[in-house]
């Protein structure tokens, strides 16, 4: 017999209300040598903050975009949120529950059917050894959704049309497919347990810009359709303004600046928001000479002292290598930077 897909129940839920509250979390890992090297070199144990006291939170059916530099934070970010890591340090409450407690629980296959996600490389995240039935319907089986195999092909056939694939298509195997056909095989895998919430991690960056265009286009439409809560990791800023609510950016493993999307386009505060700005080619100012982002990012091993972002900034003072800058709430815009809070920019 085949279990039945319960509808999501929303019923309880306000407008405007967060899903997702992260506070204050951070990630630390030991990336030391060997305990023999250490004492034969007399060296000490080497600490790595990927992530350092991170907060946000996300209303119900709305996009918040993580986005900055290559190693600032951002896969860290989505894995603590999906329980792949354990914090370090801080907490997150999804739907007002615990959920790095509750995933330690016996309930917490429950809450892993309401949290899901797309990972970054559709070639690397999808086992080529499985036809596309088997591994869509992974989810179906391993959380008890649906067994009975007439009622689970059906439900597969489902999941591909929603993606904007064919039911014929769960036959085949992954290296038939194109790379934006795998991501949406990605994305209808994801979407098999019904979640509230998905953590998309680069899903595009491995595709053609046309390709990535169409798999943007169908995730806005499964998040009008279902309602659906989105954390979204990029570093192109032409795909977060076209999917994203807000954004948040990410420097040496801190939020420097979390805003709506209008405001954050229109008038970045961040000194680090302005530099990423401002490398960005537009149509209207063709031949304006760009400011490309000066510097190279810190060895996060070895981070500066006060300001992370101190040794590229053009504002930067005796404070900001001395003190590091709060998250603050400044005209509506959430900005940890002491040229703004005082007024010099």
């Amino acid at each position: 017999m085949s279990a039945v897909i319960e509808p999501r129940n929303d019923t309880s839920a306000t407008a405007g209300e967060p899903l997702v509250v992260a506070h204050d979390l951070a990630r630390t890992f030991d990336v030391s040598p060997p305990w023999l090297n250490r004492v034969l070199e007399r060296k000490p144990r080497v600490l790595l903050h990927a992530v350092d006291g991170v907060s946000f939170s996300i209303e119900r059916g709305k996009t918040l975009a993580l986005v900055g530099e290559s190693g600032c934070g951002k896969s860290t970010v989505a894995r603590l949120l999906v329980g792949l890591y354990a914090p370090t340090r801080g907490g997150l409450q999804f739907d007002g529950q615990d959920a790095h407690a509750a995933f330690k629980t016996a309930e917490g296959r429950k809450l892993r059917r309401r949290i899901q996600m797309i990972f970054q490389d559709p070639y690397a995240s999808l086992n080529p050894r499985w036809i596309v039935e088997d591994i869509i319907g992974e989810p179906l089986r391993e959380h008890g959704i649906l067994s009975d195999k007439a009622a689970l092909r059906e439900r597969v056939g489902e999941l591909l049309k929603s993606v904007g694939l064919s039911p014929l298509d769960m036959s085949k195997y992954p290296h038939q497919f194109s790379g934006g056909q795998r991501q949406r095989i990605s994305i209808a895998r994801a979407l098999a347990t019904q979640p509230e919430f998905l953590v998309c991690d680069e899903p595009t960056s491995a595709l053609d810009v046309s390709v990535q265009a169409q798999v943007l286009n169908i995730m806005k439409d499964l998040q009008r359709e279902q309602g659906l809560t989105y954390l979204f990791i990029s570093h192109n800023l032409a795909v977060v303004r076209h999917v994203a609510d807000q954004v948040g950016v990410m420097y040496l493993g801190r939020l420097v600046e979390v805003a709506d999307k209008q405001r954050l386009f229109a008038a970045p505060q961040h000194p680090y928001t302005r530099m990423l700005l401002d490398a960005i080619p537009q149509m209207k100012h063709t031949g304006r000479s760009r400011t490309p982002v000066q510097g190279e990012v810190p060895n996060p091993l070895n981070p500066p002292t006060g300001c992370a972002f101190h040794p590229r900034c053009p504002h930067a003072n005796a404070r900001c290598s001395a003190e590091r800058p709060k998250l603050l709430g400044i005209a509506g815009v959430q900005v940890a930077c002491h040229a703004v809070e005082e007024g010099r920019i």
